[in-house]
């Protein structure tokens, strides 16, 4: 096993992590304070070709590896998760699957320009009914002559207000009320009707919405095959659940850092607090998990690259990598003490925002799920009744 990044990959963490310092880190905190979308940064990131790493170049993007992409998340999210979401969504959840699933006319289309930040990508699964168990969708596309008409609502849809690509999950075999006979639309922005924006505990610098859909769209708008949307779905949010991992470790790494320092500075009873031992104890176990979080993290997405099985090692890596976020943000705070409780520090933003990550893209408790499906041989047998 070979544990080193390759000097490709060392580069582009390191410029994010440059950019991250330079363009997001000094103003995180008034963003999260004025629940401010900064729809500017994301043209500075499109120049640096992070809006698409992973993309091919023949598709406008910059043509590295999928654990670069991971890496370029990581780093955004320890300055701030909320830019980070926005990116994995973007990327993972609409970008990808069009690669993945598009014809040639779909991807040399609506890749490019999401590549390149011109677009920011929307995917809209979850209903108001139709959550955890997303295969109970009530969003209707009927056939037409010459395509579809498709209507529904759709809520906690990430990017939806700035979103030019959307990817829409509806039921068209109207005889099904499950995972089968649903399929996969790509949708424009102006398409779709923003109706609510959320006022949210964390991730105040992005943006999640409740969506409106009444729209005719034509038959070339089908995304992979027709009633097999789910797959589609399913296929997403295994790679989406690597890149949300990425997140929270930025998240946890972010917290880990202010509160080492903290630990350096702060003095009691005559010295550094990281003298004490009940400190030093507590940053030796936010030091392990975050490294455990990690190589859980990496492995996935390396798994992922290489087009090998990634669904159980992507389950693991956010259950663990979500879980070990909210715990360090909330240890963070705790060696901060009193001044962790105040907006003084980030770290009371960190434990906000890491508490999402246990939530979107598949609760802690769905990840469970994923994984003891996966360890009892079940997980196949369930995609097959969801493909019919």
């Amino acid at each position: 096993m070979d544990f080193e990044l390759s000097v490709h990959q060392r580069e582009i963490q390191a410029l994010t992590r440059d950019f991250a310092a330079a363009e997001i880190e000094p103003h995180a905190a008034e963003w999260d304070r004025e629940h401010h979308f900064p729809r500017e940064l994301y043209a500075k990131l499109a120049e640096l070709g992070l809006m698409g790493v992973c993309i091919p170049e023949e598709y406008g993007g910059a043509g590295a590896d999928f654990l670069s992409y991971v890496l370029v998340l990581e780093e955004l999210s320890r300055a701030d998760a909320g830019v980070g979401v926005t990116v994995a969504v973007h990327t993972s959840a609409v970008a990808l699957p069009l690669l993945m699933f598009g014809t040639d006319e779909q991807k040399a289309r609506f890749v490019p320009p999401l590549a390149r930040g011109e677009h920011l990508g929307a995917f809209a699964l979850t209903e108001p009914e139709a959550g955890s168990d997303a295969g109970s969708l009530r969003t209707r596309a009927e056939a037409t002559s010459d395509g579809w008409r498709i209507n529904g609502a759709k809520q906690w849809i990430t990017n939806a207000a700035f979103a030019g690509t959307v990817l829409v999950f509806a039921r068209t075999d109207p005889q099904t009320s499950d995972a089968r006979g649903v399929s996969a639309f790509v949708l424009d922005g102006d398409d779709v009707t923003v109706t609510r924006t959320e006022e949210k505990l964390g991730l105040n610098s992005s943006v999640t919405n409740d969506i409106a859909i009444d729209v005719h769209v034509g038959a070339d708008r089908v995304l992979g095959e027709l009633n097999r949307g789910f797959a589609v779905a399913m296929q997403t949010l295994d790679g989406g659940r690597i890149g949300i991992a990425a997140q929270a470790l930025g998240i946890a790494q972010a917290a880990y850092d202010v509160a080492r320092e903290y630990a350096k500075e702060r003095r009691t009873f005559g010295k550094p607090i990281g003298e004490h031992q009940a400190i030093q104890q507590k940053l030796a176990d936010m030091s392990t998990e975050i490294d455990a979080a990690r190589l859980l993290v990496y492995r996935a997405a390396w798994l992922k690259q290489r087009g090998e099985p990634h669904t159980e090692a992507g389950a693991k890596a956010k259950l663990f990598a979500s879980e070990t976020a909210r715990r360090q943000a909330g240890e963070a705070i705790q060696i901060l003490g009193g001044y962790g409780y105040t907006k003084e520090f980030p770290v009371e933003r960190y434990y906000r925002d890491a508490k999402i990550t246990e939530i979107y893209e598949g609760t802690s408790e769905i990840q469970r799920l994923v994984i003891a499906r996966s360890i009892l041989g079940l997980r196949q047998q369930e995609r097959t009744l969801a493909q019919g």
